[in-house]
């Protein structure tokens, strides 16, 4: 903990506590201490942070940096002055202040380390006192205004506990609200819109709420015209006399006139203009100017389809000024990607109310290159990714993308039990996006609908895909719509045609005997997905992103849900021309779910959830799906215990290994292709110290089939086995459960992860054998051996996860 770095007299912060009723927000009370004990490490008493602090101090010496911050400005300087190039000395300027600014960080706040960790928390009386008073500024601004606060110290040898004991005292509540409204017009949009109102008669007082309602009615006004309308004039006059027994307020909402002017002016648009071009560079040419929909254009070059250009903008002369329009408009002309940047101002000058809209466009041509390793379900792996990229194809503000990879991963094998086999990815993928629906609209829908960020895409894809077991190539074509949601919080996708073309060829020898054993044994729903296939769906998904998913500061959701229907259009046309091409097809309906939220505890503490389920249904005669639309769990982004796709089905066994010396481990060669998926997630994210984070978690769930799965008894018999088919009497008795811990390094361009995965409950063993933790080896997981040479036991290997991002 740390005493040892105390001096004399010194005590340590070692914990704060606050006692306070239910109703108050006690997390908001912990964000303003002033003072905060040292940070410990994932809720335990050990502070590493300390340490890593006093063990950069022992080695820092300020005046290194000091003396080398000197000479770096020397170097520099004389660099400057030694040259005429304003390009090399701008380059040497930058370069100076770079390093200066770090050489003045290490002189200011110490070494790496010292950065890194930090120094003991003192215990300091008069810190506490200021936070005391902060807790009551806090709770009379919601509402308690009769509030007490006394803080209780108390001592155990050198560390020091501070208890915080509230007592809020009665709430105050709105009562009355009043506006006093000199200009007629501002009073009746007010009253228009009160129902917006973030004051409310009978509600308790919150200071915040004032904050936000003079905001809104900021923003309000704005939206209907009175473009110079400003916060200064609104005021709150609060009146805690009125029938005070009763704690009630009387709340007076002012809305001054300007002073100068006297009344509040409402704008109108005169003129819009759209300079297409800012920053072109095209000596002895004037740039031209063409209106359409009463939008003047500005260019140098007609390159942009003025009427496809038009529907991204919300502006109109002879509207009233509108911020919301305004942004609209900005953020619209920011998604077609043809655009740098997009600026809009507006012209008050010569008595006229001019909106001016500037653009840069980007550069028509691009590539771009890439190189690095990827890291998905298996073992990292060299890549290597190409693209070219056409903008405006069609002076429509259309893109057109070509992209190329190829690449290495190690997977597990799907017959083997072995570590790492490789795998070769390659791809070559063409796609035309176009700001707008394809679809015969009228040119009024069209406008109507442009406020909704809509895109067509179509795209042509080759992937290959070369593993131990087989080699597998996909030809695809799909089109895509995609809208968003006027609040950008939701996004939609259809895609109502999406074919594929499946071939699987090299099959290796123990893969053929596999998918033929399944074969014989009635399994089909294998055998058909690496037979030469024809995939037709229709997929439509939403995704919700609130708050921001994945920021710090608060509570965020991202909810993914995906409907498809497979094979649809066989239900009304014969597929006879399918078969004679002695191509398998499929019907499916499939259906999934992903949710997940972060809920960040304090700024270096996150708790976050992830509820992942699906369902995949094959109603044609094979009675399979395509080998991609299976569900699988088990893998870096899935039940971390497990080995990738080896979860499930329900507590069906896989066969025991072969190891000679009956190590009682099962044999997890075979991924496990299921059509109903339930998982669930909970992790704790701690920020340990410079770019390290840890984590521990607990992953929980399963893979389970409509259909029983047939099985050769002792005898020889085929029977049905039941236990990879789900039922809903016992599949919670087969939820699989595992737990572990990991680091993250956030590089902040990527964060490297590295997870340890241990099973607590595997469903696959038998009855009252299913709780595992206390079996788990770090190391060669073997049986115990008896002293007559015999193998009695089993031992649970710990897998190493490897991946890129979070996993969820």
């Amino acid at each position: 903990m740390g005493i040892k770095h105390l001096k004399e007299n010194e005590k340590l912060l070692f914990r704060q506590t606050i006692q306070a009723p239910g109703t108050i927000n006690q997390e908001d009370l912990r964000n303003l201490y002033i003072q905060r004990p040292n940070r410990k490490i994932l809720g335990t008493p050990v502070t590493p942070l300390v340490s890593i602090y006093y063990f950069g101090e022992r080695r820092y010496h300020q005046e290194k940096y000091i003396r080398r911050k000197e000479a770096v400005e020397k170097k520099y300087d004389d660099k400057i002055a030694s040259t005429t190039s304003q390009r090399k000395i701008n380059n040497y300027q930058f370069k100076k202040l770079k390093k200066v600014d770090k050489l003045n960080g290490f002189i200011e706040n110490g070494n790496v380390w010292m950065q890194w960790g930090e120094p003991i928390s003192v215990f300091d009386s008069a810190k506490a006192a200021m936070t005391r008073e902060r807790f009551q500024e806090y709770l009379f601004g919601k509402g308690y205004f009769k509030n007490k606060v006394t803080e209780h110290v108390g001592n155990t040898g050198k560390l020091v506990t501070v208890n915080y004991k509230i007592d809020p005292g009665q709430p105050y509540f709105v009562d009355s609200i009043f506006y006093d409204v000199a200009d007629t017009a501002v009073l009746h949009i007010v009253n228009d819109n009160v129902r917006n109102s973030f004051i409310v008669k009978n509600t308790r007082y919150d200071q915040d709420n004032f904050t936000k309602e003079r905001e809104r009615l900021d923003l309000l006004m704005k939206d209907y015209g009175y473009y110079d309308f400003n916060r200064q004039y609104i005021d709150f006059d609060i009146d805690t006399t009125f029938r005070t027994p009763e704690r009630k307020i009387a709340v007076v909402i002012s809305i001054k006139d300007p002073a100068k002017r006297g009344y509040h002016k409402k704008f109108n648009i005169d003129q819009v203009t759209f300079t297409t071009d800012v920053g072109v560079n095209a000596p002895d040419q004037q740039r031209q100017t063409r209106s359409y929909r009463d939008i003047q254009y500005k260019y140098y070059k007609n390159q942009y389809n003025l009427k496809i250009l038009s529907q991204r903008v919300f502006l109109q002369p002879g509207e009233d000024y509108s911020r919301t329009k305004t942004l609209r408009t900005q953020q619209q002309l920011g998604n077609v990607e043809a655009f740098k940047f997009v600026n809009i101002n507006y012209d008050t000058a010569g008595g006229k109310f001019i909106a001016n809209i500037f653009a840069s466009p980007l550069s028509r041509y691009e590539w771009t290159n890439e190189a690095g390793v990827s890291v998905t379900q298996g073992f990292p792996g060299p890549f290597y990714n190409i693209s070219f990229k056409k903008r405006n194809v069609f002076h429509g503000m259309e893109t057109f993308d070509l992209n190329g990879r190829f690449g290495f991963e190690g997977v597990a094998s799907a017959t083997s039990s072995e570590n790492v086999y490789k795998s070769t990815e390659a791809g070559l993928n063409a796609s035309l996006t176009f700001p707008q629906f394809i679809w015969p609209f009228k040119e009024r829908q069209r406008y109507k609908f442009a406020q909704y960020n809509p895109k067509t895409k179509f795209t042509a894809g080759y992937a290959y895909t070369d593993r131990p077991e087989y080699r597998r190539t996909v030809i695809s074509v799909n089109g895509t719509y995609t809208w968003q949601s006027a609040n950008r919080k939701r996004l939609y996708s259809l895609i109502p045609l999406n074919l594929g073309v499946i071939d699987t060829a090299n099959l290796s020898q123990s893969f053929r005997e596999l998918l033929l054993k399944q074969h014989d044994l009635g399994n089909n729903a294998l055998t058909n997905s690496f037979r030469p296939s024809f995939v037709n769906s229709i997929i439509f998904g939403i995704t919700w992103n609130l708050n921001n998913y994945g920021n710090k500061e608060r509570d965020s959701w991202y909810i993914r849900t995906q409907l498809e229907s497979g094979g649809t259009i066989w239900n009304f046309i014969n597929p006879k021309f399918i078969t004679d091409l002695k191509l398998e097809y499929f019907k499916y309906i499939r259906m999934s779910i992903d949710v997940r939220k972060t809920d960040p505890l304090n700024k270096n503490t996150v708790l976050a959830y992830r509820l992942n389920s699906g369902f995949a249904y094959s109603y044609s005669d094979n009675e399979s799906l395509p080998y991609e639309k299976f569900f699988f769990a088990g893998g870096s982004n899935s039940l971390r215990a497990w080995r990738p796709r080896r979860l499930g089905p329900g507590s069906a066994k896989p066969p025991e290994s072969k190891n000679p010396k009956g190590d009682g481990l099962y044999d997890y060669s075979i991924e496990k292709p299921s059509e109903i998926l339930m998982e669930a997630s909970i992790e704790l994210r701690q920020k340990l110290f410079g770019f390290v984070n840890g984590a521990i978690f607990i992953d929980a769930g399963n893979v389970w089939n409509f259909r029983p799965s047939n099985v050769v008894d002792a005898e020889g018999n085929i029977t049905q086995d039941r236990s990879s088919q789900f039922s809903i009497d016992r599949f919670y008795k087969e939820i699989g459960v595992g737990t572990g811990f990991g680091l993250r390094f956030d590089f902040t361009f990527l964060i490297l992860r590295f997870d340890v995965g241990m099973k607590v409950y595997d469903p696959a063993r038998d009855q009252g054998d299913r709780f595992v933790l206390d079996k788990i080896r770090f190391w060669k997981p073997y049986a115990k051996e008896a002293a007559d040479g015999t193998f009695y036991g089993y031992r649970e290997p710990v897998i190493y996860n490897v991946g890129i991002g979070f996993p969820f």
